[in-house]
């Protein structure tokens, strides 16, 4: 029996419950995965409780969306380095009776991101999943770009990707020329700046996929673009999840199909 939740403020929206608990089902195994309410002041308590002696034996592992993906770092001391080099783990899971905390925000990346040393890359916003999606490039390109409100998250970025050239733009700079654009804001956050973007031949990665589709998904096909969506990403990052809960090995591209195929009208 697995048991596991999705948990973060607000939830009700989260396709994860949906996602796993068909996987699960496709594996032949029992599962509870549900979806729990719990924010960065609720968070400790449950962390508590769940890791207690006496629930231990019950979870499998949490995956973790915002605001916790940073909270949990500074409760779960066994984080591998490149989840802390991110500074951001959305995978708390139990492994040989420990609790441990994992990316696969970040392994997702490396899966979808298909550049090459010279591409230009342009990210929009500077958080937990800006910061995987900068860690997975790390190795990948030269330089990226990235656009921020204020320099403070900066440093942050900078020692996710400690060999990469990152230059600070203004949101409203063009789009135009970049080979990939990864968006990784709230829904609404980057809607006043679209229209300065007037031509591409790109790919752009929107993180978000509720409300969808956004106004930058909407503009960037308008203009010929091609779209990675939120929930390409979503299923990505839960497929490594999926084995990491159950222990099971599986035709991940099979059960990638299944999985897209069974949200595709969400």
């Amino acid at each position: 029996m697995i048991k596991a939740a999705v948990l973060g403020s607000p939830i009700s929206h989260s396709l994860s419950p949906k996602i796993h608990s068909h996987a699960y089902q496709l594996l032949g195994l029992k599962s509870s995965y549900s979806a729990i309410e719990v924010n960065e002041n609720s968070f400790s308590d449950f962390y508590l409780d769940a890791t207690s002696k006496e629930s231990n034996k019950e979870w499998a592992g949490f995956s973790l969306t915002m605001p916790l993906k940073e909270i949990v770092l500074q409760f779960c001391e066994n984080v591998d380095s490149v989840t802390e080099s991110i500074h951001s783990g959305n995978t708390l899971y139990k492994s040989d009776g420990t609790w441990k905390v994992t990316s696969t925000d970040y392994l997702a990346f490396r899966n979808l991101l298909d550049v090459s040393k010279e591409s230009k890359v342009a990210i929009i916003g500077g958080g937990g999943t800006a910061r995987a999606a900068i860690g997975a490039l790390n190795s990948k390109v030269r330089e990226v770009d990235v656009f921020l409100r204020s320099d403070s998250r900066m440093s942050a970025l900078a020692k996710a990707a400690p060999k990469l050239l990152i230059h600070n733009r203004d949101l409203a700079h063009p789009l135009d020329d970049y080979d990939l654009i990864i968006q990784t804001t709230p829904a609404g956050s980057f809607d006043d700046y679209v229209v300065n973007t007037k031509r591409t031949s790109g790919v752009l990665l929107e993180a978000i996929y509720k409300p969808w589709p956004t106004q930058l998904v909407k503009h960037f096909e308008e203009l010929g673009g091609r779209v990675i969506s939120g929930k390409e990403l979503l299923v990505e990052q839960a497929l490594f999840q999926i084995e990491i809960f159950s222990g099971v090995k599986f035709d991940v591209t099979e059960m990638r199909s299944a999985l897209l195929s069974l949200i595709a009208s969400d």
